[in-house]
């Protein structure tokens, strides 16, 4: 916490430091959406480069006052809660003055914009996220507050913990961790008794584009355990952009990659070829609407598509046929094919990529 403490001093005396030379106060942070800012890397994924192109917010600039002003704010409110050991969450710091803020999302930039200048974690800002991911199956371990938590033989998910990093004594017997992308499969495979029935496993979801808690947590169960991670996606453009989230990170949290990515993530479906392969009615298939054929062609380019030769190939088969399927596409050929039949198939034969 010094370290945050001197970090959050160093600003402020540049600030004062500029005042009293007469001249107008400037931040500077690192370009986070920038593609040209962004490296990628086997290991890692998607990282920032260590010269990467900046922008200055100016106190004397009608454009960006209010966004000086408001990091100001916001790091007095960090500094105050890292010398009491105080946490709050982004929609605590939202709420303590909504008129102000304007919106969440631009307390959430902001937050994002002070990890990265001060090149700090954003938990040890003392910042926690609101967690939406939940977490099933052979897992149990103690809560930073001494909580323990059995997801084994819980009927209902739990919430993944809105601090990750202070979990310990995390035991499983798993044999591998599926990422699932939606709430209502999440669902579905915990009522067919799916991490039991194959083998036992730890099912994840983040409901769709994950959390930074969710991401820590895969992170955090792949440090300890070592096992495979699979995801589970709609076959859509979208779906792999989730999978990518996991597997190499996101360009806006590149400069935290390195606690959040896993680079052995393996697609297991719902691939484009599965498809073909299991003669889905094209009736039950959904046409492209121009967004995804844009959202696809992005991904594409991607540097990391480049190194994933079976990937690549399942996304030119994607783009050829201009259609996507839901996971929930599977029940057309029977109600419980995803659990009986699917899932255990790809397992046991390695239909993975």
């Amino acid at each position: 916490s010094s370290e945050v403490l001197e970090a959050i001093e160093n600003v402020i005396q540049g600030v004062l430091q500029s005042l009293a030379q007469n001249k107008a106060p400037v931040l500077t942070v690192a370009n986070r959406a920038d593609w040209r800012n962004i490296e990628y890397k086997d290991s890692v994924g998607l990282q920032m480069i260590p010269g990467c192109t900046t922008k200055q917010i100016r106190s004397d600039c009608p454009q960006t006052a209010r966004r000086f002003a408001l990091i100001l704010k916001i790091l007095s409110m960090i500094y105050k809660m890292v010398q009491s050991n105080t946490y709050a969450t982004k929609r605590d710091i939202y709420y303590s003055d909504t008129l102000l803020f304007g919106s969440q999302s631009v307390v959430d930039q902001i937050i994002n914009d002070i990890s990265c200048m001060l090149k700090i974690p954003r938990r040890s800002l003392h910042v926690l996220a609101t967690t939406k991911g939940f977490v099933a199956g052979n897992l149990s371990y103690t809560e930073e507050d001494g909580t323990k938590v059995n997801c084994t033989c819980s009927a209902t998910a739990v919430t993944v913990p809105s601090n990750v990093q202070g979990i310990k004594n995390l035991t499983s017997h798993a044999k591998f961790i599926l990422i699932v992308e939606k709430d209502a499969t999440f669902q579905r495979l915990l009522d067919d008794d799916f991490f039991s029935k194959v083998s036992p496993c730890i099912m994840i979801t983040g409901r769709g584009v994950p959390d930074l808690n969710t991401r820590l947590l895969v992170r955090k169960l792949w440090d300890s355990f070592q096992i495979p991670v699979f995801t589970l996606m709609d076959a859509d453009p979208h779906g792999v952009e989730i999978m990518c989230v996991y597997k190499y990170g996101s360009v806006s949290m590149s400069f935290e990659a390195h606690h959040l990515t896993v680079p052995s993530v393996k697609w297991l479906g719902l691939l484009p070829s599965d498809l073909e392969r299991l003669n889905i009615c094209k009736d039950a298939l959904i046409p492209f609407t121009k967004q995804d054929e844009n959202k696809l062609a992005s991904i594409q380019k991607r540097p990391y598509i480049a190194c994933q030769p079976l990937w690549k190939k399942e996304l030119e088969i994607m783009a050829a046929s201009k259609l996507k399927a839901e996971i929930q596409v599977l029940t057309s050929l029977s109600s419980d094919y995803l659990s009986r039949v699917y899932l255990p198939n790809k397992l046991q034969f390695g239909g993975w990529l």
